[in-house]
């Protein structure tokens, strides 16, 4: 193996372990939901304002920090973003009281906002367009495999030490990835490109030539969209394990690692793969493959939430299913940006792109998910003739919430649809400048 493959697939890992902790210490209060909630007397409305408030901040901060990663040290600032959030991610498990919780959370999605950008232009300038989907699902792999190891070890710690321990075992290792990213070579812009002039930057609003692009509109209402699900099953599965399957906290989160983190590793291999073999032969494949993912999933989801109470195997089985299919999306979708965008301005296109998927999606999915829940719980009560909120009927509002998840799943097909029928121009359009600005190069140097 030469030296360069060697820190071609260092970096990588690096990063994949980055992503990991970044889904892992992001999973740990939707595993402890139920008795934080208890503890102190909490709304449903309450929890997602928890979850809306850390991916304001995170989409807020992202901007800068895009911009950033597109003209400073990606290393040195994905560094720094780890060491935050994993030490704000203990202080969270110091918390006495909501607000203390509250705030911490802010801090976490400050660090956090670092990661997608600085990763994803890293692993543009290190993998050519034919290789980067497979390289960027291994990245998300970061993605189920922290949300698996999330439920499944915060569930356990929480149920065994409490609640507080399970923020504080996320620390150490996030510590460790810190230093380890700054071992992480930063390659040149463009590097992996086959247009040397791709590496410069077009003149005007670097945040303009980004939003000039139709296809990176798209992807934008499609992050929106995808997010919002994502976040609203992420924050509420669990408790509605335990309130609907009347599962223990346990068991509820062994389940929850399985059909939101295990089966999303074969979406995104399956789906990296897929991508980048259907790409070969048609401009609009990725998009494509995400938009037929996308359609399959919502009624899969759908069914999954008609099983009655107790039918585990059933939930399991049709909701794993969808949530496999969903995450097909990231290994599609983020390669999709980076064909349409040039190496310059990757990292500002990732933060653009993040800060909608966010401030329109998941920032709503908790809280609207949230409020759809306890709506419907009081609406049961009242139609019981009722005069007291209790958890059976906190237990129907939430199932009642999440129905709105496949259907959003049909609108994401949609939309991924027409970015398919705009991506093959915007990746003329990009060939053709960057045709342009060779010559001028070349000419210049003559």
């Amino acid at each position: 193996m030469t030296k360069e493959k060697r820190q071609r697939v260092f970096t990588l890992w690096v990063l994949f372990g980055i992503n990991a902790m970044n889904f892992y210490d992001r999973q740990i209060l939707a595993a402890v939901t139920e008795p934080i909630r208890k503890a102190w007397g909490l709304s449903d409305t309450a929890i997602g304002t928890l979850g809306t408030a850390f991916t304001l901040i995170y989409a807020a901060v992202g901007l800068p920090l895009g911009r950033l990663a597109d003209s400073w040290s990606r290393n040195r600032l994905l560094s720094v973003g780890v060491t935050v959030w994993s030490v704000l991610t203990a202080a969270s498990g110091l918390a006495g009281n909501f607000t203390w919780l509250f705030v911490s959370r802010l801090g976490v999605g400050v660090g956090e906002a670092s990661c997608a950008p600085a990763a994803n232009s890293l692993i543009g300038d290190l993998y050519p367009p034919r290789q980067r989907a497979g390289a960027l699902a291994i990245f998300m792999l970061g993605l189920p495999i922290g949300i698996f190891l999330s439920m499944r070890l915060s569930g356990l710690i929480a149920q065994a030490y409490g609640w507080p321990k399970a923020f504080f075992f996320a620390a150490v290792p996030g510590l460790i990835l810190a230093v380890l990213a700054l071992r992480i070579p930063e390659p040149r812009r463009g590097a992996a490109e086959d247009h040397p002039a791709a590496a410069r930057q077009r003149s005007g609003s670097p945040y303009w030539v980004v939003l000039g692009t139709p296809t990176i509109l798209w992807l934008i209402v499609s992050g929106a969209l995808h997010n919002f699900n994502m976040y609203a099953v992420n924050a509420f599965l669990t408790a509605f394990l335990m309130r609907y399957h009347h599962m223990g906290l346990k068991p509820a989160n062994n389940v929850a690692s399985i059909v939101l983190g295990a089966v999303g590793i074969l979406g995104l291999l399956g789906g990296g793969w897929a991508a980048d073999l259907w790409s070969r032969t048609r401009a609009d494949g990725r998009l494509l493959l995400s938009a037929l993912a996308m359609l399959v999933a919502a009624p899969c989801i759908y069914l999954a939430l008609q099983q009655p109470p107790g039918a585990i195997v059933g939930f399991m089985l049709w909701m794993g299913t969808g949530s496999m299919l969903m995450f097909i999306y990231y290994s599609c979708v983020y390669a999709a940006i980076q064909d349409v965008i040039e190496p310059a301005l990757r990292g500002t296109a990732m933060a653009l792109y993040f800060f909608a998927m966010y401030i329109l999606g998941a920032s709503l999915g908790p809280l609207l998910t949230g409020v759809l829940s306890d709506y419907s719980a009081r609406r049961a009560m009242t139609a019981a003739g009722a005069t007291v909120l209790t958890e059976p009927f906190k237990a129907i509002g939430l199932h009642d919430a999440m129905l709105v998840i496949p259907v959003l799943c049909l609108a994401l097909a949609g939309v991924l649809y027409l970015a398919s029928r705009t991506v093959g121009r915007d990746m003329t359009r990009l060939r053709t400048w960057q045709d342009s600005h060779t010559a001028e190069t070349g000419a210049g140097a003559g």
